[in-house]
Order: C-alpha cells, then structure tokens, then sequence
C-alpha cells in the first residue's frame, strides 16, 4: 500500500547537491490500471498500481494506491519501453530528509516537462498522513490534481498545456 502526499514548491531548497538522488525514467504500458516501467538509476522495475482512495471508506487525507512491484533486466526494460503509451518521461529524484524520519521526494523534470518540479512524501499509514505539517518550501497541496500524475503528464508535450 502506497499513502502519499504531493505538492508544488515555492522554491528548489539550498543546496540539492548534498542529497542522494535517483535518475529516473519510467513509461506506462496502461493508465487505468497503472501498469509502469522504471528505470531508477541502475535498476529497472515493472509496478502496478489501482487507486484506492474511493474504496477505503475514509476522508481522502492522502492519495491511496495498492501497489505491486518486481524487478526487471536491463534487456526487459528495454523491450517493453518501446511498447509505452505516449511519452517517457525523465525527471533527476532528490530524497530530502524532513522531521518525523519523513522524506520529501523532490521530482525534477527534464525534456518536454523541463522546468516542473513538484514534491511527494510517503507515510506509513493515513494518521501519519494527517499529522504531516509542510516545511516552508512546500506550497499548495496538488494530491488530487491530475495534472501532477506521471501517469497524466505523459500524455502533454510541454508546461503551457499544464495551465500552471
């Protein structure tokens, strides 16, 4: 089970050097359910993901999915990214540490998205979802807008269409 957060930012933080990053590149073979491919630096995996926000029965405080992931080879990744729906997208990951153990994923994208930039952060359950207090670099929360889903953002071929 996935419970996370996402928000735009008001700005990058300092010093983004200093944090661990992931390059990442991810196609979707299916967009309802979410069937992705990720390459996250040297590693390649193949998840599935199905909402469930609006079969748990409970306030949505975070976006819910059921999510189911396995490894994959170079050579399968590569095979079944030429089978992707619409466009692959690229984005630099920063895994930024924040209070309570939490860890802001800040999302930076590069070639036709270059120039978004937008931040998830994980919980463990909804309570902790609900406790979470934003850092001042957060902005407004975007959880539930689809415009800041990957599986959403493949489909555009620049920022204008974003209407941000």
């Amino acid at each position: 089970m996935e419970i996370e957060k996402k928000f735009t930012i008001k700005q990058l933080p300092k010093d983004l050097d200093k944090y661990e990053t992931k390059e990442i590149e991810q196609g979707y073979l299916c967009v309802d359910p979410v069937v992705r491919i990720r390459k996250s630096n040297d590693s390649y995996y193949l998840t599935y993901k199905a909402n469930k926000n609006f079969q748990n029965g409970t306030q949505e405080v975070a976006l819910i999915n059921e999510e189911i992931e396995v490894a994959l080879t170079k050579e399968s990744y590569l095979h079944l990214k030429e089978k992707v729906d619409f466009n692959i997208i690229e984005k630099t990951r920063y895994l930024i540490p924040l209070e309570n153990n939490a860890i802001a994923e800040l999302d930076v994208f590069h070639g036709n998205l270059e120039g978004l930039c937008f931040v998830e952060v994980e919980f463990k359950d909804e309570e902790e979802a609900k406790r979470f207090h934003k850092p001042e670099w957060f902005l407004e929360e975007v959880s539930f807008d689809k415009r800041f889903r990957n599986n959403y953002l493949i489909t555009i071929h620049s920022l204008d269409e974003l209407g941000l």
